[in-house]
């Protein structure tokens, strides 16, 4: 397959490399989402990647995503006899900097790493240890996968949006992820500017993840109650503020798009956030409401809603 080329790029092989081999780091709802997608398109062999206690529990489980059974292949990435040609990052942001050590072993020269992680920051940290070469900057946007125990479903795929971050890279490996997520049947855009399309889906989890998460709601709430649309849309108009004050160009229409896109998804959906409160585990409000209310006062910009939103899951947080 002949693919487009980079500037740069004339006198290497023409051939693109298919990616054939995938690691996912995180077995969560996207984690196992992704995992069964790529599971049953042609051409991959799939496994997730853990050490220690973590790789004893996978070893010995069976995903079952949308009703289907998947048996787990899981490495142990200290162990791992070569690098996978994809690494899919799907943790809590708070996992992230733990796992570090264990996505360093499956990277080599040819390795692209995904995060479907929420937040700005993941890229980054993965890249400071990784390469910054190596990660390309994504969101994943409108998958509604949900988790029981180990019963996963989804309704919809979503779509992953990625390109070359700050640092560059070639246009080839933007090939090489899009055929492959094509493969697998998993929609995906390549945007002119990602770094716009990221603060736009931080946009979306400041408002539909925090939201969500205070109202104990599914998207079924957002799509019929304009009280829980008011509120989303007020923590949203905070960040399209900070972004402007920054340099990025969100305006309100980013704000409607997405409301368009919440009105597709299944009303007994549920973001990521709510299914934390609902297991009590730690939510991701640090890289959320925090991070705005430490941008909002770095730029002169008043957040009172995230302000707010902030201390009510704190407290519910401090409480469990």
């Amino acid at each position: 397959m002949n693919i487009h080329r980079a500037d740069g790029e004339e006198g290497q092989d023409t051939q693109m490399k298919k990616i054939n081999t995938v690691a996912i780091v995180g077995a969560g709802a996207m984690g196992a989402a992704y995992a069964a997608m790529l599971s049953e398109a042609a051409g991959f062999s799939v496994c997730f990647a853990a050490r220690g206690n973590r790789y004893e529990r996978l070893k010995n489980t069976t995903l079952v995503v949308n009703g289907k059974p998947y048996p787990v292949a899981v490495v142990d990435p200290g162990k791992a006899e070569q690098p996978a040609d994809l690494v899919i990052v799907a943790l809590k942001h708070h996992h992230l900097a733990d796992a570090l050590p264990d996505i360093e072993p499956l990277v080599g020269d040819d390795t692209i790493i995904l995060s479907v992680m929420n937040g700005l920051e993941s890229e980054e940290m993965i890249g400071a240890v990784c390469g910054v070469d190596k990660p390309v900057y994504a969101i994943a946007i409108g998958i509604d996968a949900v988790r029981e125990e180990n019963r996963f479903t989804y309704a919809s795929p979503g779509r992953i949006i990625f390109g070359n971050g700050p640092h560059g890279g070639s246009a080839r490996r933007l090939d090489r992820l899009g055929e492959a997520l094509g493969r697998a049947g998993i929609p995906y855009d390549v945007p002119a500017d990602i770094m716009r399309t990221m603060w736009w889906k931080f946009m979306i989890n400041v408002g539909i993840n925090q939201a969500s998460a205070v109202l104990q709601a599914p998207y079924g709430i957002f799509q019929f109650s304009s009280d829980a649309m008011a509120l989303m849309k007020a923590l949203m108009e905070e960040v399209i503020a900070v972004a402007r004050k920054i340099g990025i160009g969100l305006s309100p229409d980013d704000l409607d798009e997405w409301c368009r896109i919440l009105s597709t998804l299944s009303p007994t959906g549920k973001t990521s956030m709510l299914q934390d409160v609902e297991a009590g585990r730690k939510t991701e409000v640090e890289i959320f409401a925090g991070k705005m209310v430490a941008m909002g006062k770095a730029h002169g910009v008043p957040t009172p809603v995230n302000e707010t939103v902030l201390r009510i899951i704190r407290v519910n947080e401090n409480k469990r």
